[in-house]
């Protein structure tokens, strides 16, 4: 019985360590969800192709300086993961640039 009490206080000890808590995010106000929506979506959006666009004239420069991930990270996937990634309304999203090769990190 004492074996089976202890077995029982371990599994469940395992399992409540291992469970992660799940929080609720903040309520967003509708007028900033909107604002998201309707004006900065649209406009980021325009910055990813117009991003995309220079990367395509900015590439030979940049393989020449073997700056591609770093600039295609600034000019394409920045602008993208901010118009498809981001949660609506939440402007307080922060974006890691990518590492370098040499163990250098890109400056924001």
């Amino acid at each position: 019985m004492r074996m089976k009490s202890i077995t029982v206080l371990s599994v469940a000890a395992m399992i409540c360590a291992t469970v992660t808590p799940a929080f609720a995010g903040p309520q967003r106000d509708p007028n900033v969800v909107a604002a998201d929506a309707l004006l900065m979506r649209p406009v980021l959006f325009a910055a990813t192709v117009a991003g995309s666009a220079i990367f395509v004239v900015a590439l030979p420069f940049a393989a020449i300086s073997k700056s591609v991930k770093s600039t295609a990270h600034a000019l394409v996937v920045a602008p993208a993961e901010a118009t498809f990634t981001r949660p609506l309304g939440d402007f307080d999203y922060h974006d890691s640039p990518p590492k370098e090769a040499g163990g250098m990190i890109a400056s924001q």
